[in-house]
């Protein structure tokens, strides 16, 4: 049975005594979890975070991550870097990269080569902007993403690969997709893994939902048939919120 996974993602808030303060409160509220807590947070408070949350259960991810080992890349931040310092997840083509910052298809592939490389667990996001759901091209959107993504991996790094399935439309909004439809989306993700991988490859990814989740509709959402979990922005950034959905 697959796990449930919880990562939170701070987007560019907090500084390191900020999420030191955060840290203090979130562990003791989620130290029973069944889910894998993470929290995703901006490079400045990542050293801090893997000291401070060392003994917990709570595991410490980056935002984003550079495909090469080092070089010429003035602001860029590689693999290698984040595991010197423990980190173990990254967020890898989040819609904002791809929007603000040119992340293509191509580059996420190699990012998320490097991640493996790198023995950092990839979380790796796509998502159909509302103009591309209302052409009806939610399916053809979401399947190239996953596609292109994970192309040239083995079977294993699929496995370990987290797709987070995050709805443009719905990111930061107050939008949700209905469960129902979201769950929908999350099976076409997983049947074009299947296609490529087999059945028992897409059987054991997992697959979050991302898009304005909330303590009040993460049960909603989390017992449905394939979400596994969630990619959480806003909600993440207040203890008691991010708590009550990984407490769902």
């Amino acid at each position: 049975m697959r796990r449930k996974v919880i990562a939170g993602n701070w987007k560019m808030n907090k500084n390191p005594e900020e999420a030191k303060t955060y840290l203090k409160e979130i562990i003791p509220m989620v130290k029973d979890a069944k889910s894998e807590v993470v929290l995703c947070v901006p490079y400045i408070d990542l050293k801090c975070m893997v000291k401070h949350a060392s003994g917990s259960n709570v595991k410490i991810g980056a935002q984003n991550m550079h495909w090469e080992e080092a070089g010429a890349y003035t602001g860029e931040v590689s693999g290698s870097m984040l595991k010197s310092i423990g980190v173990e997840y990254v967020i890898i083509g989040h819609s904002e990269r791809r929007q603000y910052f040119a992340e293509t298809d191509e580059t996420v592939n190699k990012k998320v080569k490097a991640a493996f490389t790198n023995e950092l667990k990839p979380i790796v996001c796509v998502g159909e902007s509302l103009e591309q759901r209302e052409e009806g091209k939610t399916k053809e959107v979401i399947t190239r993403q996953t596609r292109l993504a994970l192309e040239g991996l083995t079977d294993e790094q699929v496995e370990n690969t987290i797709i987070a399935y995050e709805p443009i439309w719905a990111i930061g909004t107050g939008k949700t997709a209905t469960s129902e439809d979201a769950n929908n989306s999350i099976k076409e993700i997983r049947d074009e893994i299947c296609k490529i991988y087999g059945q028992m490859t897409a059987e054991r990814v997992i697959i979050q939902y991302g898009g304005s989740v909330k303590p009040t509709n993460a049960k909603e959402l989390f017992t449905t048939s394939d979400i596994d979990g969630a990619l959480v922005g806003g909600a993440s950034l207040k203890p008691e919120d991010f708590a009550g959905i990984v407490n769902y």
